[in-house]
């Protein structure tokens, strides 16, 4: 049997915005007013200052700027090293990384490595803030195996939400010595982001006691305005013939997306973790809040042909405030595939890696944990309680149940896990987790291994609003 897929596959970045009833006055940028963006319009790369083998050595600086997100419109915002999106973080396995950060804005701030798997001191999770005007390393060694797509943020105390949708986010790319994709497909980072503005350009963050504001509480903070790597319905372009890889990753606050491209297929090689044992050929994905994919794009289409990007309906909101047109569809993305000559399909392998299941006959703890009303096991957040306990090497399998009518995706600090069922069907594939959506009214299950690295780690629910405002839970491992 041929052990390789000269497999199609188009991917599809898609974003759909929907405004909310506000007394707030939004302007919404269209694509033919927004800024363009160009083919290979990835955000720049941090530069490497060491000059020792295996080790990546950069600087990151939080700051407050003034950047033109829309033409013509001055917003204040804040940036890792004047832009937004931040430089990518580019290393491989085995890399060991120091990161100098200075925190320049006018609150403290933390940088949370999503998804790595390093040391607590490391994780910059809300135990470790950074004040203005003071300096922190970070170090950790990239472990083998982690090869994928992650990214980096604030995570400091109730101001999360506040701080990514000031801007502060950037990419993260852990490379394999021996990854099994060709070489020679084309590297797209794409992450997705949105935004609300007022006519002046002032990011829109309305009071807490406002109607507007108990909406972004109750569904997490949305905006009419969708970025591809900072950009307004960019073009990207694409031979005939050609296979791109796209690593796509949701940095937005609340928004879930559902993406598609008519016609076309998707193939599916990757999550959180890095690269599945085979590709999934796939019609349409869900994107949850902080979840990252990896898909391959073939240029199908004939020279000079246009395939419009979108993103679907999905209803992930409670009735009582759910979006009046939730329903719309959104165009994200433009892949326009160019009058060069066709080039000859790269064959991909039908078996990427093998991903080796943790052991359900070594669990050591069943656990519970339900996903209520702005609460995790009927409890707010409260730093000075630990909420789970355990030591390094246990194996336990954690129950999230999710008893209210909306969608709550669920991200664990430190460690990443595999899914076993949801709603008591089994997973069809094993895959390396850190986010995992739970729609309403359902249950999964994950099993995770704390194979080293003690300390204080968080879960919670990554619509950032509910996370600032109580649904997170600390987990000790002594």
């Amino acid at each position: 049997m041929d052990t390789r897929l000269s497999l199609l596959t188009l991917l599809t970045l898609s974003g759909s915005l929907v405004a909310l009833s506000s007394p707030h006055e939004t302007y919404s940028a269209s694509p033919e007013r927004a800024r363009p963006a160009t083919d290979g319009a990835n955000p720049d790369v941090l530069v490497n200052i060491s000059k020792k083998p295996n080790t990546v050595e950069v600087n990151i600086t939080a700051a407050v700027t003034t950047l033109s997100l829309q033409p013509g419109v001055k917003s204040e915002v804040f940036a890792y090293n004047g832009h937004v999106p931040g430089p990518t973080l580019d290393v491989r396995e085995g890399d060991h990384v120091i990161v100098h950060f200075r925190n320049d804005l006018p609150e403290p701030t933390t940088v949370h490595w999503h998804g790595i798997h390093l040391p607590f001191e490391s994780d910059g999770s809300p135990f470790r803030p950074i004040k203005p005007g003071e300096t922190h390393n970070y170090e950790f060694t990239v472990r083998p195996g982690t090869a994928g797509t992650y990214w980096y943020h604030p995570h400091p105390d109730h101001r999360t939400g506040f701080a990514i949708g000031k801007g502060l986010f950037g990419g993260i790319i852990v490379r394999a010595a021996d990854d099994p994709l060709p070489g020679s497909i084309p590297d797209k980072l794409i992450i997705l982001s949105d935004n609300r503005f007022l006519h002046d350009g002032t990011l829109d963050f309305p009071e807490p006691s406002s109607h507007h504001g108990g909406i972004d509480e109750e569904n997490g903070r949305e905006g009419p305005v969708l970025f591809v790597n900072g950009h307004v319905m960019p073009t990207l372009t694409i031979r005939s013939g050609e296979v791109q890889r796209w690593r796509v990753v949701n940095a937005s606050a609340g928004r879930i997306y559902r993406i598609a491209l008519s016609g076309h297929t998707l193939l599916h090689v990757g999550s959180d973790g890095g690269l599945f044992e085979k590709p999934v050929e796939v019609k349409e994905m869900l994107l949850t809040t902080g979840e990252r994919v990896e898909l391959l794009v073939r240029g199908t289409d004939a020279p000079g042909m246009k395939s419009v990007l979108q993103n679907l309906s999905y209803d992930r909101y409670a009735p009582q405030t759910r979006p009046a047109d939730w329903q719309t569809t959104r165009d994200l993305l433009t892949l326009e595939t160019t009058a060069e000559a066709a080039v000859t399909p790269v064959a991909i392998p039908a078996t990427l890696r093998k991903i080796v299941p943790l052991d359900t006959a070594k669990v050591t703890a069943v656990r519970t944990i339900v996903f209520g009303q702005g609460m995790i096991n009927g409890k707010t957040m409260d730093m000075a309680r630990v909420d789970v306990s355990t030591n390094v090497g246990a194996t336990e399998i954690w129950e999230i149940e999710n008893i209210v009518g909306m969608d709550h995706p669920f991200h664990l600090h430190g460690f990443q896990f595999q899914v076993l069922d949801r709603d008591g069907v089994p997973e069809p594939y094993r895959a390396w987790k850190d986010m995992l959506n739970i729609p309403k009214h359902s249950t999964a299950r994950i099993i995770v291994r704390y194979d080293d690295y003690p300390g204080k780690w968080m879960f919670h629910c990554h619509i950032l609003d509910h996370e600032d405002h109580g649904m997170m839970g600390v987990l000790e491992v002594k």
